[in-house]
């Protein structure tokens, strides 16, 4: 009987915590920050993935409104010899109009945890505390999470053309996989 109470307890847990994984994800905190930091997707050849340009095209949209004085790319190679997220998302915001001065790359992370690390050791430097992520809204839950670990505040603004926000058994997918996730970072592991 007190195995089955827990397992019922660990069934309520995370189901609240993919609830509030979901509510992170529809709600949208653009404001102004220290600095805009677009988290990195698969990038193919040095082309953004669907899912990574809906993530830069969303970024674009944020930083016209001028709500930050720098731009943040993060992503390393994932196995790629030539290109790194963090380099095909600085190219891609060039292409379209971002003075290359205004944007900072992250080139080295392998993990969402090693970019939230990158980018707050980026923002110390700068003496700067708040940034506005953005990534897809299922991401957005932990990435907050994990920046108020280290003692920063970020604001969240999850890209609304998001192939994966906009399927809902991909959606449901990687918000069950966020769960996980997010479970294990409370539990000390750090991916």
């Amino acid at each position: 009987m007190a195995s089955l109470l827990a397992l019922l307890a660990c069934a309520c847990a995370e189901w609240f915590l993919y609830t509030a994984i979901r509510a992170q994800a529809g709600r949208d905190e653009a404001c102004s920050a220290d600095a805009l930091v677009i988290f990195g997707a698969a990038e193919y050849n040095g082309a953004p993935s669907p899912v990574f340009k809906a993530r830069l095209d969303h970024a674009l949209d944020l930083e016209n409104r001028s709500l930050a004085a720098v731009v943040i790319t993060t992503g390393g190679s994932g196995g790629d010899p030539r290109f790194t997220e963090g380099g095909v998302a600085r190219d891609y915001l060039i292409q379209q109009g971002v003075a290359e001065s205004k944007i900072l790359s992250e080139t080295r992370s392998d993990t969402t945890y090693e970019s939230v690390q990158a980018v707050a050791q980026i923002l110390k430097q700068r003496h700067a505390h708040t940034c506005l992520a953005v990534s897809d809204g299922f991401h957005l839950y932990r990435i907050k999470l994990m920046f108020r670990a280290l003692g920063m505040t970020a604001y969240a603004s999850p890209a609304p053309a998001s192939p994966i926000e906009d399927n809902p058994t991909l959606r449901t997918l990687y918000s069950l996989r966020e769960t996980v996730v997010t479970t294990l970072w409370y539990l000390g592991l750090r991916l």
